[in-house]
């Protein structure tokens, strides 16, 4: 019973739980050039539970050390079948990328979803999302289907 009740307070007072959190969005579309990894504007916050996204510059800087599960999803529009890479950068160096490749030949657009997990230490480590095309393309920024999100794992 004592165990149960420490349980319940601690996620009660929020001394166990998955934040600091964030999800940020665009508020406009966004012209990318070819080959270069580039900074994706997500300019528009829907929630941060402790003020650790930075809406002005692009980045999630969390004040609690630990593991952070990250997700990224994006829609673009260019020339029919054109690859694309999403990247998260720490500091401002890649840590994790991913390649898209668009299968349909039919269409000009196409959604990646990238997620993964990244330690930061509380203090000074930033996380940011890049995009790098095959050709200049734009990302669709003013609707639902572009997003930039982050939450601590509870260990």
């Amino acid at each position: 019973m004592a165990i149960t009740k420490i349980i319940a307070d601690s996620i009660t007072s929020g001394a166990i739980a998955n934040t600091p959190a964030f999800e940020a969005k665009m508020s406009a579309n966004q012209t990318i050039s070819t080959g270069t990894d580039t900074k994706i504007v997500f300019d528009t916050e829907i929630y941060d539970t402790d003020s650790a996204y930075d809406t002005s510059n692009y980045k999630f800087t969390p004040t609690v050390a630990g593991k952070y599960q990250v997700g990224l999803q994006v829609r673009v529009t260019g020339s029919a079948q054109q690859n694309f890479y999403l990247s998260f950068f720490k500091n401002g160096s890649k840590v994790k990328r991913i390649q898209i490749v668009q299968a349909n030949v039919n269409t000009n657009q196409s959604i990646g979803i990238f997620t993964g997990i990244v330690e930061l230490n509380g203090s000074t480590d930033y996380l940011e999302a890049y995009i790098n095309m095959s050709g200049s393309t734009n990302i669709y920024g003013n609707n639902d289907d572009n997003y930039f999100t982050a939450y601590k794992i509870i260990e």
